[in-house]
């Protein structure tokens, strides 16, 4: 099954965790809701791998942003995912122009990412005896992408649950927000000090761009992802 609610502060999730602004907030709204907390990132040979050293840098400033809740993070884990990668290749893990396919698709969709990822993800929880996996997947404000879709999230979590013989529940907070309201939801998390940590640590940019900063944070400006967070920044000051 999959849900939005959390569960008591008693229990323990492992948080799909890429270093970018939206699994960032995930991490924050996490260890407001659970006692344990542990995070996972994949290297599946993506172009930006600058986004392995922001999960580093994000983890670290988590605990200066959130001290109340420092203690509930645990280990990072990393799994190696490159083979998959060069299997389904994009213009994330190859040297491709980003536009549509004939599908309709971006050429950044990497196939069955999600799916691997949680597949990755529900085998290591299985193993460290966490209860809920908390993913950043939103159906809103994305970039086109099926599996990010509730409807795909909601038969993972039923496919894994009958091929691990227990319930699998997957939390997807962002499921349902925009971009805006995903800032505002960080902020309403960790105030100034959790807004501030996303737009200087995290990483979104498609191109690994850390060159240029702007005030939604660091990258190209002009990619789907940048332009998608740029937006929702803008849209959530002028709201606030």
């Amino acid at each position: 099954m999959s849900q939005n609610a959390g569960k008591s502060p008693a229990s323990s999730a492992l948080v799909l965790f890429s270093g970018g602004q939206d699994s960032a907030t995930c991490l924050a709204w996490s260890l407001e809701r659970f006692e344990r907390v542990e995070t996972v990132g994949f290297d599946y040979g993506q172009r930006h791998a600058v986004e392995m050293q922001a999960r580093l840098n994000v983890r670290e400033g988590m605990m200066k942003a959130l001290p109340q809740w420092a203690e509930r993070l645990g280990p990072d884990h990393v799994v190696d995912l490159t083979g998959y990668g060069r299997i389904a290749e994009s213009a994330l893990t190859a040297d491709r122009a980003i536009e549509m396919d004939a599908r309709g698709l971006p050429t950044t969709f990497v196939p069955g990412r999600n799916l691997v990822f949680l597949t990755c993800a529900a085998a290591l929880a299985d193993r460290r005896g966490l209860d809920v996996l908390v993913g950043g997947m939103c159906e809103t404000d994305f970039s086109g992408y099926p599996d990010c879709r509730r409807d795909t999230i909601d038969a993972m979590a039923q496919a894994l649950s009958l091929g691990l013989d227990k319930p699998v529940v997957i939390d997807t907070p962002l499921m349902h927000l925009t971009k805006a309201q995903t800032w505002a939801l960080a902020d309403g998390l960790g105030g100034a000090a959790l807004v501030e940590l996303i737009v200087e640590a995290s990483h979104t940019c498609y191109l690994g761009d850390r060159d240029r900063r702007h005030d939604w944070g660091y990258g190209c400006g002009s990619c789907p992802a940048c332009e998608l967070r740029a937006a929702g920044h803008a849209e959530w000051v002028e709201g606030r």
